[in-house]
């Protein structure tokens, strides 16, 4: 089996390099009989960075399903927040790709480790699903309350639609003198003439 091993060292690791970390991924690869197939890196980034150059390529060589299984130190070494994990193992679920973590135990490609996917899974459905209610709760309580929710609504007369029209006004010239859009203008004119 073919692995890639994941390593990253934080802006706030002052002192610590990559090694740290590769040395044990590199002894666990070769007491499980894995052909490494290559190490991505990135030093002095932070995990709440989108974008990493090392974790950018991993992916992409993943997609391309250069190897069969992907190794890191530590969950929080690979991903920026939980939602990235789930979203990165369901990604490599669907390559066919293992996920290895060495600190935490969690082997994807085991039935064990598979099972604590589905359980890791369930628990981030779960974290999404009390934040909407608790968004809906919300909601509800301003509006109980009698707070209008979204954009205030612009206060202005159909009538002056008409007359600025009558005085050869364009749709977009009206929208922007009364701060509508010129579609609402020419709709407001529109239902007036089906009246």
């Amino acid at each position: 089996m073919k692995v890639a091993l994941y390593a990253r060292v934080s802006t706030s690791d002052k002192g610590q390099d990559s090694e740290v970390q590769m040395v044990p991924l590199r002894d666990y690869a070769q007491a499980r009989g894995w052909a490494i197939y290559q190490e991505y890196i990135d030093n002095g980034i932070s995990g709440a960075k989108e974008r990493r150059p090392a974790l950018d390529h991993l992916m992409a060589d993943a997609r391309r399903r250069l190897f069969d299984a992907v190794l890191v130190w530590r969950f929080d070494r690979f991903a920026r927040s939980t939602r990235h994990l789930i979203n990165a193992l369901h990604e490599f679920r669907h390559l066919g790709v293992a996920f290895v973590s060495y600190q935490e135990n969690l082997d994807t490609s085991s039935p064990l480790g598979e099972a604590m996917f589905t359980i890791i899974g369930a628990m981030a459905q779960l974290e999404r699903d009390i934040i909407r209610e608790r968004v809906k709760a919300g909601v509800a309580r301003a509006r109980a309350r009698g707070r209008q929710l979204g954009r205030p609504r612009k206060v202005f007369h159909r009538d002056q639609v008409e007359r600025l029209r009558a005085e050869g006004l364009s749709f977009r010239q009206i929208g922007e003198r009364l701060g509508i859009s010129p579609a609402l203008a020419l709709r407001l004119c529109r239902n007036d003439d089906r009246n």
